[in-house]
């Protein structure tokens, strides 16, 4: 017989023992770091330009709240996560560059298509701008044969899409890369139009004119995108219907009949699909440009628009699950956007900014233009505002919509400021109320936003980490910690590239 020391000694060895036995058909049971993983045929990087956790978290939060708006439920539900949200793997990766915390487009951009840090400013090449880097869109075209698609709903040679197959030391150079667009090689190219197509003095042979030099079929209407197929080899469809600085229109802009980010995914998946393999990367570039300009209606639909697209590709997944990898992640966060604001203390009003009927680009090319030019009183100004934005100047005291005094007060300082004209230089104070918007224009947003319980810190971009989620073949390997370098890294180890 044992005594009871005895005995409590011997069943701590026997839990100790069953343990070691669980922990090591565990290990067993899971991939090892570094092990062999099937290399997917089909990858597909969606990089929402600008897009951190507070963007995609305030779409989400947006649906929920515009969900549960109109009832008599007072309980909060939460929002509606966004497909890629509910993706098996979700890591996070910092975004600085060679330069700062707070890197710019072509940086980062480099490091997620290459490995490497670079300058802001610079296209796949590095810090002495003499060596340039092969991106992962580039190998697996060279060294696998897999076909290769660029979407974008902003220019094509802009610098989130010319990091996947250009090398210039500044992305500025806008008719150089559009060169390397055409003599890349890539099977498919969508989106906004090119900038300086026929260079800075406007005297080059214009990019367009060449692309038929380089095999390419240039398709600039969307009756004609609609009928491209594989057949047709290389193609570059240019938007029809183009808005601000030659870029695909902001979704809460789009007519329903006018392509979306996501038609354009589904006529690239037409183009390339094959049994070797493609590879696939698509912007929602105007996520970070609606950022910038502090307007978070605009930003929250071209987040959803990227989740639509995203939707595509799962839809894809499904068809081949064992050989498609979807990653969805950010370059970097766009202008500090927070959830919560000082004026609405522990409360938010999402549900407001349904009420925005349109962008802030679109209001000034429609309407700041033509009230300058007719001189149009402030009066007849805040019907248009209440129509657009849903901003009212009077009404019920538990109206959320209602200007106060005082933000009726910085809404006519605006007017005001807009009608002299913009020939003037911005104060300190100004720069601080307006950035380089127009002063009407991003007022509206600026209270719209408030009044919703939406905040920004910055006309700029920002060091927050970048959400980095994954699903299907590899998907392992993106879950934790890291360096957005590490995005391309993991990628090139999946895909067996040199």
């Amino acid at each position: 017989m044992y005594s009871g020391g005895n005995a409590a000694r011997a069943m701590r060895r026997m839990l100790s023992l069953l343990f070691v036995v669980f922990v090591a058909a565990s290990l067993a049971g899971a991939p090892e770091a570094g092990a062999a993983q099937k290399a997917p045929r089909y990858v597909f990087l969606f990089i929402g330009d600008g897009m951190s956790y507070p963007q995609f978290q305030a779409a989400s939060d947006y649906l929920g709240a515009v969900r549960q708006s109109g009832t008599d439920d007072k309980i909060l539900r939460g929002g509606e996560s966004l497909s890629f949200m509910k993706f098996p793997v979700a890591g996070s990766a910092v975004t600085y560059d060679s330069t700062s915390f707070c890197p710019d487009s072509a940086s980062t951009a480099t490091s997620i298509s290459t490995g490497h840090k670079t300058y802001s400013g610079v296209i796949n090449m590095d810090e002495g701008k003499t060596r340039a880097y092969e991106a992962i869109s580039e190998k697996v075209h060279r060294q696998k044969g897999f076909k290769v698609g660029v979407i974008t709903t902003v220019n094509l040679n802009h610098a989130t899409p010319a990091a996947f197959y250009a090398h210039q030391p500044s992305r500025r150079q806008y008719y150089e890369i559009g060169e390397e667009m055409l003599k890349s090689g890539f099977e498919y190219f969508a989106g906004g139009g090119l900038l300086k197509p026929a260079g800075q003095d406007g005297k080059q042979p214009s990019l367009y004119d060449l692309a038929d030099d380089y095999g390419y079929k240039l398709v600039r209407t969307q009756a004609g995108a609609e009928k491209v197929s594989a057949g047709d080899g290389k193609v570059i469809l240019v938007a029809e219907h183009l808005a601000d600085e030659q870029s695909m229109a902001y979704e809460n802009d789009r007519a329903d009949t006018v392509w979306s980010l996501a038609d354009y995914v589904r006529k690239g998946i037409e183009v390339l699909d094959n049994e070797t393999g493609f590879f696939m990367m698509v912007e929602g570039g105007k996520i970070d440009w609606a950022c910038h300009a502090n307007d978070a209606g605009s930003t929250i639909n071209d987040t959803l628009a990227l989740a639509d697209a995203v939707d595509v590709a799962i839809a894809f997944a499904d068809k081949h699950p064992d050989e498609t990898l979807i990653l969805v992640t950010g370059d970097h966060e766009t202008g500090g956007l927070t959830i919560g604001f000082a004026g609405t203390d522990y409360d938010t009003y999402l549900a407001n900014l349904k009420n925005q009927k349109i962008s802030y680009a679109r209001f000034d090319s429609e309407y700041v233009s033509r009230y300058r030019a007719q001189q149009t009183s402030f009066e007849d100004v805040l019907k248009d505002v209440e129509r657009l934005f849903g901003l009212k100047a009077s009404g019920s005291k538990d109206d959320t919509l209602v200007l106060t005094d005082w933000e009726m007060n910085r809404l006519r300082a605006a007017y005001d400021r807009t009608m002299r004209g913009a020939d003037k230089t911005k104060s300190q104070e100004e720069y601080l109320l307006y950035g380089t918007y127009e002063p009407l224009s991003v007022t509206i947003t600026h209270l719209l936003n408030n009044k919703s319980g939406i905040n920004f810190a910055s006309y700029a971009h920002t060091g927050l980490p970048v959400a980095v989620f994954a699903r299907g073949a590899g998907q392992e390997l993106f879950g934790g910690f890291y360096d957005n370098t590490a995005i391309y890294t993991k990628m090139a180890s999946l895909l067996n590239v040199k």
